[in-house]
């Protein structure tokens, strides 16, 4: 089976710091080609991959204020599709753009929606000649052709099991009032214990206004996007990862990735949340800070150890490609529409 991976092309493929949507697509790409699949990856060219890589952007265009991402991503999505002829399937992770394109593709193409940023775009999901996948149940729309939810797969050996953590705790993502970082601090004062903040400032007004005044080196720690290896330190010395999402998420790698390295999540009943979160193995789902304080100390007696096995039977890597491939039988199996 010969397969076109379409990734993203805002960071590198898979990305340095931020990057999950290239995150998810390196992985697959990896799993794919250890399987045995024929797998070209279009991403930046200076993507790292086992499998054949292709495009036209030189690096990502999130990190290179002189490149217009509208521009490279339709010349990156135009470069695969001209390419389409010579594949059993096109996997696109690359939001709403590529299904622009789908009369063009010649052959069957599928979509995995990562999450809708708004209404605006779902025209371009109806109208479009493609089958997708949604990264949980919780994120679907009326009307599109899915076959299957597959979740997010994370990289096992990369997220090291934390057997003793330490009393603080963890917020992990982007800096942006959906994430709740602000309602994190606020938990975290509450249950009296100290609070680390990782991730890319989104928005900076709000980072300016509701987080950096509380941040003090001591109780509140900030260190802004790390990678891989760091994020998994921070993520296993910690009691647990807060999540107090004030929108509907669609998956939550930061949420698995904790779980795995055996730290539960404390994380609000929106979106995915309560599909991804085991209530009592790997967390607890709740809805407002008095409750979220509270079960910062209910989890920090779950055993850590059966929190990582559970995450590592759903959530490791070798599954989602599992999932991929049935999937990719049943589309290259069937009549096209």
């Amino acid at each position: 089976m010969r397969v076109a991976l379409l990734g993203p092309v805002a960071w590198r493929t898979p990305p340095y710091h931020y990057g999950p949507w290239e995150q998810v697509t390196g992985l697959l790409a990896e799993g794919l080609t250890r399987r045995g699949v024929d797998v070209t990856l279009f991403a930046t060219l200076d993507s790292v991959t086992s499998a054949d890589l292709d495009g036209v952007c030189p690096h990502g265009y999130a990190d290179d204020p002189s490149m217009d991402g509208r521009v490279w991503e339709a010349m990156h999505v135009s470069h695969a599709m001209t390419r389409s002829a010579e594949f059993d399937l096109v996997h696109s992770h690359l939001d709403w753009l590529p299904l622009a394109f789908a009369e063009h593709c010649r052959a069957p193409l599928l979509t995995t929606v990562h999450g809708f940023s708004g209404a605006g775009i779902l025209p371009a999901y109806a109208r479009a000649r493609s089958s997708y996948v949604s990264i949980s149940d919780a994120d679907r729309v009326a009307g599109l052709d899915y076959v299957a939810t597959v979740h997010h797969g994370v990289d096992l050996t990369g997220l090291p099991f934390t057997r003793d953590a330490g009393p603080g705790l963890v917020a992990l993502g982007r800096i942006h009032p959906d994430k709740g970082t602000h309602t994190a601090i606020e938990i975290a004062r509450r249950a009296g214990r100290p609070l680390t903040i990782c991730g890319i400032v989104q928005d900076e007004r709000y980072f300016t206004e509701q987080i950096a005044p509380h941040i003090d080196g001591d109780q509140v720690v900030f260190l802004g996007s790390v990678g891989p290896r760091r994020r998994a330190e921070v993520l296993g010395a910690s009691t647990a990862l807060l999540h107090p999402i004030a929108f509907d998420e669609p998956f939550g790698l930061s949420v698995v990735e904790s779980m795995v390295c055996g730290t539960p999540v404390v994380a609000y009943a929106r979106g995915a949340m309560p599909e991804v979160v085991d209530e009592g193995v790997t967390g607890c789902v709740v809805h407002t800070v008095e409750q979220a304080v509270d079960a910062v100390t209910r989890v920090s007696g779950l055993d850590r150890a059966g929190c990582r096995e559970r995450a590592r039977q759903r959530f490791g890597a070798d599954r989602m490609v599992t999932d991929y491939l049935a999937v990719y039988d049943r589309l290259t199996h069937r009549p096209r529409r």
